[in-house]
């Protein structure tokens, strides 16, 4: 039939008494050129998204795009949309109407032509008020945006612009950048949403594409721990993003030895200038962050019966409630900013208070033990409500002001409303709870199960969501934290001496952190400084940790423990 195909130089032909190919070339052949035309597709996809990315630059001359255009045998857009472009631009809103009819052809839903011209005639309006044109605008209104017959409370809104007493005023009221470019550029930008990408480019495609890369790379980073920054100006794109495990905290900077007994608990405050650890030797130490991530010590706090197994500092930090061990019937409630003790509680002897969380209202708290005791009380220890017979492991209020999440001895989590008395399950477990801690957000819950680890719950759905491996987990009671930028990551202690950290998405844990030489207590997360951790344990210590110092880590002494995990 005269036709013939070129493959790498060598001419194939089919015809006037040549040999034809056998069907397996002829497939071979055709899946070869459809193949190529896919490819050619590709390229093609590319080259229109490079050459629009062109247009907009203004370092590159319009005269080098077209030519790239009449090259390539690419447009960027259809040619009435071309048009429906510029006269938008240019503010001829009569014209831009009139385009829409012929759009109306190539689009996909021909019911968003409503829509878009509901859009143009809403600028044509504003603008013609800002001209002080009330008439055209009370006739663009009547006449045009009334008879479409959608979006009528908008419609309304538009109208009360009519009182409007200046230009200023106008654009205040309507939130809209007045009369212009930048406002014919939004609205643009609004009205390209409704047309096929074939007709129209989506604006700054290729930016969107960019920026849709990185931040995946930056998700799918395990040690990603900084502010995502939505701008392509702070990146590279000619390499993959990754971030070094030395920019992770997973070195010691300091070892705060000032307690002379087991630490079992450590707290960073709210602001996170300060952190407080609680020790068997019945102090509390008060440590002040300064601007470097050093910690100093601020105050000690003595006088307590009991050793101090548990902390919780006020909404705004003002005062800190210290807890001790089941045989121990008080609570101290800390003035942070003099160091005196506000009040000492305590309901009965019989009582057991191991556990206290403050209301967000910063105004009352909970408090509970394992021998029955759940108790709501205002800041002068005054006893406002209570909850009989529960046998509370750990407690947290949930940001409604109304709900207190208790673990109990019954392997479970219950959610107790102490408004109306009612109560319900959220989380039931197969094991005893030793502690738990909730997100900020007040979605996922981190709970130490004994003989089982961490896991990770969803309060919402009340589902088991994770279980992190790595950690040895018994009966101790250790607490576990979530943490660093957009608590991405969780961090425990462990009964092997360790410090596990994971991300939150990953089960295996991505840094091990060793230099303790007993159990590990407690984490705590610095909430505000994404790079500084700390380890209360049973050694005596007190562990900060932060990224890798600039010197050289190998060769300085005191900070060669770090992350036991290949780098």
């Amino acid at each position: 039939n005269g036709l013939s195909t070129t493959n790498n130089g060598n001419s194939v032909s089919n015809n006037n008494g040549v040999p034809a190919a056998s069907n397996n070339t002829v497939s071979s052949d055709t899946n070869s050129v459809e193949k190529e035309e896919t490819v050619f597709l590709s390229q093609r996809k590319i080259l229109v998204l490079s050459i629009s990315y062109f247009s907009t630059f203004t370092l590159i001359h319009s005269q080098t795009v077209d030519l790239l255009m009449q090259e390539s045998g690419c447009r960027l857009e259809h040619p009435s949309a071309t048009k429906f472009r510029n006269h938008v631009m240019e503010g001829e809103w009569d014209k831009a109407e009139s385009d829409l009819n012929e759009l109306k052809a190539l689009m996909h839903s021909p019911s968003a032509i409503v829509r878009m011209k509901f859009l143009l005639l809403q600028q044509k309006y504003l603008e013609y008020l800002e001209d002080a044109k009330v008439l055209e605008a009370l006739q663009v209104l009547r006449a045009e945006l009334t008879p479409l017959k959608y979006n009528t409370e908008r419609i309304h809104i538009l109208s009360g612009y009519l009182m409007c007493s200046h230009a200023e005023d106008l654009r205040v009221k309507a939130d809209w950048e007045g009369k212009g470019t930048a406002s014919r550029t939004k609205l643009l930008d609004k009205l390209q949403t409704y047309l096929p990408p074939s007709v129209m480019l989506p604006p700054r495609r290729l930016q969107t594409l960019l920026r849709q890369a990185v931040e995946l790379q930056r998700e799918r980073c395990l040690y990603h721990n900084t502010k995502l920054d939505s701008g392509l100006d702070s990146v590279s794109l000619l390499l993959d993003h990754a971030c070094s495990r030395k920019q992770f905290p997973c070195y010691t900077q300091q070892i705060l030895t000032e307690h002379c007994n087991e630490v079992w608990f450590c707290k960073f405050s709210n602001d996170g200038t300060k952190l407080a650890t609680g020790s068997k030797d019945t102090t509390v130490i008060v440590w002040h962050v300064d601007t470097s991530h050093q910690l100093k010590l601020m105050k000690t706090l003595e006088g307590h019966a009991y050793g101090v197994s548990y902390l919780a500092w006020s909404p705004d930090d003002s005062y800190l409630i210290a807890c001790g061990p089941d045989d121990c019937s008080e609570l101290w409630l800390w003035n942070i900013q003099t160091g005196d003790l506000r009040i000492k509680m305590s309901q009965s002897h019989e009582d057991s208070l191991t556990s206290v969380a403050w209301n967000p209202d910063g105004k009352r708290f909970v408090t509970g033990g394992q021998r029955g005791q759940f108790y709501q009380c205002d800041l002068d220890g005054n006893l406002l409500d209570s909850w009989e017979g529960v046998r509370v492991q750990c407690l947290w209020c949930l940001g409604d002001t109304r709900t207190v999440l208790a673990s109990d001895t019954h392997q479970r989590i219950r959610g107790y409303n102490f408004e109306d008395l009612t109560d319900r399950n959220i989380v039931q477990e197969d094991h005893p709870i030793m502690s738990f801690t909730v997100s900020k957000n007040g979605r996922l819950a981190l709970l130490n199960v004994a003989t089982q680890g961490v896991h990770l719950w969803d309060l919402h759905d009340r589902v088991l969501v994770r279980k992190y491996q790595g950690v040895t987990q018994g009966f101790y009671t250790i607490h576990s934290c979530f943490g660093g930028h957009n608590e991405d990551f969780i961090a425990s202690g462990s009964e092997d001496h360790k410090v596990y950290i994971w991300h939150k998405r990953s089960e295996l844990p991505i840094a091990e952190l060793t230099g303790h030489t007993r159990t590990v207590n407690c984490v705590s997360w610095n909430p505000v400084v994404p790079g500084l951790l700390a380890s209360a344990s049973d050694d005596g210590t007190v562990r900060i940790w932060g990224p890798a110092p600039f010197l050289d880590i190998q060769d300085t002494e005191g900070l060669n423990e770090c992350c036991s995990m290949d780098s």
